[in-house]
Parts: structure tokens; sequence; C-alpha cells
């Protein structure tokens, strides 16, 4: 065990007595925030740096920062919907065109579940098998499918719903480890400062460039995705606590990203499959620290089960409440399973976040274009700046929904 194994401990330790203690447990905020704090952290911080090494070589540390810049543009109008849109549904006769815009959202929204579930769940059997030492996508496939008709099975058994109740020791257990794997890098790029005065920097194998690389950085939205959930606590929580804490749960996920990136990028080369699968990380970061494998492993796991499950939760009421509950929650389960279990077997993982990444972002075009429209029919005093904010928000999401592309291409 070296000196970055002890810091990953020591800080591990510290992190999980914080954030599993009572008075953060009991925080009413805090509890909101774990909500959307848990699916963006769920959304593949362990395979961003791979991607981005691949997309933007060593300044990918910077491309993490625009994409989280992009996601906050789209975060804006998700909050001014839940400020401002949710009261004029709620009046007695709301605008027919923002009803439409409501309902068009929310099976955008369904799509982009159904992908999902299926992101999380591949990434899940990845990293469980790779803990086993076996790197083989048909099994992988095999075992996401397996996965997925247990949690078919369970909700419409009505039995999917307890494990909501661990997510808010699961997300502060996942933190700790998050800031564990942090401590081990800044450890080590210390060190190599005070032997060596510099970083070592590996070379970059392979690397996008140009206009493919912008194309592949438009199709990893799906990085950053999550803060929407907010949106939908609305029966826990009043607005201006979900506004509040949404911009939190944004917050606290830029600065993991930015930090986790930002001390990963000297370990990359910008390699892409078949040389390390999708959990490459645990290759690339291993000579860090013994402790940095089954850290890595047991932080994707408990990341990618609480957000397929909280999005298995969402995408089956929302699809009863889509269909005027002709069909029921339980049944939209099995739909959920279903229509992700097929685009698991449709493509690799890169694929996947690509087709992820479009689908979230139509909802969040979608988000903008009716944050947009309240501007027009129930100006505010700033309402001009959030014209342009929105107008900008459905451009990049046009961007993305034309021409991002998986990384693989």
């Amino acid at each position: 065990m070296n000196a970055a194994d002890i810091a990953m401990l020591v800080v591990a330790v510290g992190a999980a007595a914080f954030m599993l203690s009572p008075h953060v447990l009991r925080s009413n905020n805090w509890r909101a925030t774990v909500t959307p704090l848990a699916s963006i952290i769920g959304s593949g911080f362990l395979v961003a740096g791979p991607i981005l090494g691949h997309a933007a070589g060593h300044y990918a540390v910077f491309a993490m920062a625009a994409l989280c810049g992009i996601s906050y543009l789209f975060g804006l109008a998700v909050r001014d919907n839940i400020s401002r849109l949710e009261p004029m549904l709620a009046a007695d006769d709301p605008r027919p065109v923002l009803v439409w815009l409501d309902r068009a959202a929310d099976l955008a929204l369904i799509l982009a579940y159904f992908v999902s579930i299926a992101y999380y769940l591949s990434l899940l059997s990845d990293f469980a098998l790779k803990g086993l030492g076996i790197v083989d996508p048909a099994l992988a496939h095999m075992m996401t499918t397996g996965i997925l008709a247990v949690l078919a099975l369970l909700g419409y058994m009505g039995g999917l719903r307890w494990l909501e109740h661990v997510e808010l020791g699961s997300v502060g257990l996942k933190l700790a480890l998050i800031a564990a794997l942090i401590a081990a890098l800044a450890w080590s790029m210390g060190a190599q400062l005070v032997t060596d005065g510099a970083v070592a920097v590996k070379p970059l194998a392979e690397t996008a460039e140009g206009w493919d690389s912008l194309r592949i950085l438009l199709g990893l939205i799906i990085l950053v995705q999550g803060f929407e959930t907010s949106r939908y606590l609305g029966h826990s929580y009043d607005a201006s606590t979900r506004v509040l804490t949404m911009r939190h749960a944004q917050w606290i996920a830029f600065i993991v990203y930015i930090l986790f990136i930002g001390l990963l990028t000297p370990w990359l080369d910008g390699r892409l499959p078949p040389e390390g699968g999708d959990t490459q990380i645990v290759e690339l970061l291993r000579p860090v620290g013994m402790l940095i494998a089954p850290c890595v492993i047991v932080a994707a796991l408990m990341s990618q089960l609480s957000a397929a499950v909280a999005d298995m939760n969402g995408a089956s009421g929302l699809v009863s409440t889509a269909s005027q509950d002709k069909i029921s929650v339980g049944i939209g389960y099995v739909v959920a399973a279903g229509a992700s279990t097929v685009v698991v077997w449709s493509g690799s993982i890169f694929t996947v976040i690509a087709w992820a990444s479009k689908a979230f972002v139509l909802y969040y075009g979608i988000q903008s274009l009716t944050a947009l429209v309240v501007e027009w029919v129930d100006p505010a005093p700033t309402r001009w700046k959030r014209i342009a904010l929105h107008s900008v928000a459905i451009l990049i999401a046009l961007a993305v929904l034309l021409f991002g592309k998986s990384a693989e291409g």
C-alpha cells in the first residue's frame, strides 16, 4: 500500500463520516439535492475521461467545462419552468401551447429514460465483469438484459420502489469514493511535482481532430444529465426548494467533474476500445495505487444501479401518465425494460451514449422552447436576457441533434 492508497483511505473514511452524519442526512435541502445529484454523477464520470481524452486530448478539462456550461444553460430553462410554467399549468385555463409543449417534453423524456437505463446498466455490467477480470461485450449485453428482466419483474410486482430509500446513503458513499479517487490523483500529481518538478503526461496515441472532435463532444451531453429530475419532485418539495437544490446539485457535480478530469488528464492516452473497453479507466489508473481498481469498480456499480432505478421509476410513471392511466405503472416498468433491452443490443456503449445525449437534448430543447414561450406570454423584468439565453440553448440542442456522433464514429 503506497501513499496514494493511504490518502484514499483517509479521505474516503472522512468523507463518508461527514456525508452519512445524522445532521447531513436529516437536511431537507440535502435530500432534495441528492436526487438530481445522483443522476448527474451517475451519468458516466468514469467513462468521461477516456472519451474526452479521445475527443479533446490534453484539453479534456476544458471540454468538460464546456459541457458543464451547456448543461447549466439547459438547467436555467428547467428552473424557469419550475418557477413560472408550473403555476400557469395549474391554473384553471392554461394556454394550450404550454400544455402541448409540456406533454411533448414528457414524451421526449420517456424516450430519453429508455436510452439512459440501457446506458447505466450497460456500464454496470461492464464494470462488474471487469471486477472479475472479464471484458466480453456479448456477455455484458446478456448480463444487462438479465438485470433489466429482474428490474421489470420487481417493478411489476411493486417491489422496486424500496430501492429508492437506499439512495441517500448510496450517494453519500459514492461521493466519498469519488473524493478518495480525487485525493489519490492529487497526491500522485503532487508527488511528481515534488520529486521531478513536473507532471509526466502520457503521449496521445490517437485522438479525434477538428470537426469530428466537436461532433463527439456534442454527443456527450449525457455525461452531465440528470438535473431535470428536480422538475418532477413537486409532490415532495416546493418550487423555491427545487430551484435552489437543482442549482446546488449542478454546482457540486461540476466541481467533481472538473477536479476529476483535470487530475486525470495526464493519465489519458487518447485511446478508445478495443484496447481497454469502456472500463479503460481502471487500467489507466492502476499504477496510482492498489486500491484504485476496487474503488473505481464499487463507485461505478453504486452509481449506475441507483441512476438506473431512478430512471426506471421515472419512466414507468411517465408511461402511465402519457397513456392517461390506460397503462398501469407496473406495466410501465415492463415497457421501459423492453425498450431499454432493444437499445442495449443495438450498439456499443459509445453509440448508446450518443443516442442518450440526443434523447435528453431533445427534452432540453423542448424545455428551452417552453421557457422561451413563457417569456413571450408573460414577460419578466429580465425578459430579453432570458429570451437570448433560451434561444442559444435551443440552437445548441439543434446542433447536438443534427451533428452529435459517438466516439467510435
